[in-house]
């Protein structure tokens, strides 16, 4: 068996499409026990700019969802309740990605099995999700922009979204590069990600955090197709 995740965002036009959306949030129309072969699942709203970002973006919805096998995933991409996703989208796109290193928790548990080796030659996603203790909320937020902006200067970043469960306190980005080396370069030598990720060691301003490594290998949609 080859563990398979998905990434899929829809953007979507029009208050009452955006409405929808937004409240299939609370009641997604996909269940861990009725969908064959699903472990893990979480509806994910999204944050403007390329990374974190406390503006929320509401013409961009999605979820991420582990399959045990490539097949099992396969088959849910034709389903009816991604169906239900994309019928009223302008645009939208599903990442199948095999995890390469994944360590933390996400919801107290980690979901990503290793399925694959990294190979340097090929894109590799990244997700970084984490939840924000509350009374160090303000102090995190303070210190987001600077980090944000600083990934403009990249031009292996080739796509970041910022996504998450809950506003403000249950945050993860979505990143893909054009190697592992263009990824690796970014956090050990941007001098802005060096001091968040002391600021993170010294303030321990998460209560879970997780970090997990992808090789994106196929894609459909509109949205994210024109990178890989």
């Amino acid at each position: 068996m080859t563990q398979t995740t998905l990434i899929c965002l829809f953007e979507y036009k029009g208050f009452k499409n955006k409405w929808h959306a937004f409240t299939r949030m609370g009641r997604p129309p996909i269940s861990l026990k009725k969908t064959n072969g699903l472990t893990f699942f979480k509806p994910l709203g999204t944050g403007s700019g390329n990374g974190f970002s406390i503006k929320p973006d509401f013409s961009t919805f999605g979820f991420i969802a582990v399959f045990d096998t490539e097949q099992q995933a396969k088959n849910f991409t034709s389903s009816t309740a991604i169906e239900r996703y994309k019928q009223t989208a302008l645009n939208f796109s599903v990442v199948f990605m095999k995890n390469i290193k994944s360590h933390g928790e996400w919801s107290k548990q980690n979901p990503f099995k290793s399925s694959t080796e990294l190979n340097k030659s090929k894109p590799l996603a990244v997700i970084t999700r984490a939840t924000i203790k509350p009374k160090l909320a303000y102090k995190f937020w303070k210190n987001v922009p600077a980090v944000s902006k600083s990934m403009d200067a990249y031009k292996e970043l080739l796509y970041s979204k910022g996504i998450g469960e809950f506003p403000l306190l249950m945050q993860a980005t979505f990143s893909i590069w054009s190697s592992a080396d263009a990824m690796f370069n970014y956090a050990y030598s941007n001098p802005k990600h060096a001091e968040m990720v002391k600021k993170t060691r010294e303030l321990n301003w998460y209560s879970e955090e997780l970090f997990a490594r992808f090789e994106p290998y196929h894609t459909e949609g509109n949205l994210i197709s024109k990178f890989l």
